[in-house]
């Protein structure tokens, strides 16, 4: 995003609109720092703007990929899906993303008033690889690794920064443990935040194996799910 300064009274009634506090009060005017912007249009979709000063130009690659990941009406050309992940757990009745034995992980980096670079990312997908996770081959993210078995992502990507975008894989139940602990010590080299999410089918009596071993560690869970009545199709037949 862009400010026409011909336009701009310097009113700052769009300052508190920025999720990554990019816009800024130079007195007759205000300015957006380009590199902490995140392209999401928050800003401009408000309408607070009482000149129209705000301009939303046209992003090449890879500056793009900020409004791909930021901004929640935008549709990654590669996944089909607007925003920054995919359905995730929510078709899974119909799709077996998730199957049993195994556990679905999503790390969710960046939040309002920080974002994340994907350098950061990058940090978090290597260090996950050699644990054999699967990245999920339809999330933006895994779009732009060099190779899913490395996580390594592709040179021009690295520093381009957006609101938040989310690592997506799945490894056996047996090394839920030993991802938690890689997730702990990355955390400490990363600046940006994160919040993890776990999917695991539950079977067909009591609870998943893996729940006894996640409290064991200290890890507080908060139970969701979601219930879609009578759209569930698979194979092209009613279920």
């Amino acid at each position: 995003m862009k400010v026409d300064p011909d336009q701009c009274m310097g009113c700052g009634l769009c300052i508190p609109y920025c999720p990554v506090n990019s816009i800024a009060d130079e007195g007759s005017v205000v300015s957006i720092d380009q590199e902490m912007c995140v392209e999401c249009g928050v800003c401009k979709r408000s309408g607070v703007c009482p000149v129209d000063a705000l301009v939303e130009p046209e992003l090449a690659w890879p500056r793009v990929l900020r409004s791909l990941f930021s901004n929640p009406i935008t549709v990654h050309p590669g996944t089909g899906v607007a925003g920054r992940g995919t359905e995730e757990l929510k078709t899974n009745d119909v799709t077996d993303r998730f199957v049993l034995g195994e556990v679905g992980f999503g790390v969710e980096l960046g939040r309002p008033n920080m974002g994340t670079s994907f350098r950061d990312l990058e940090k978090v997908s290597m260090k996950l690889a050699p644990l054999g996770v699967r990245f999920e081959p339809k999330n933006p993210v895994t779009f732009l690794m060099k190779d899913p078995k490395t996580g390594e992502l592709q040179d021009d990507v690295r520093d381009e920064r957006v609101l938040t975008a989310i690592i997506e894989f799945t490894v056996p139940e047996s090394r839920t443990l030993n991802v938690l602990r890689v997730l702990e010590e990355v955390s400490d080299e990363i600046s940006t935040v994160f919040s993890l999410d776990l999917i695991n089918r539950m079977p067909e009596k009591g609870d998943p194996p893996v729940l006894a071993a996640l409290k064991d560690r200290g890890y507080y869970l908060a139970p969701n799910g979601k219930v879609c009545v009578g759209i569930g199709r698979r194979g092209g037949e009613p279920r």
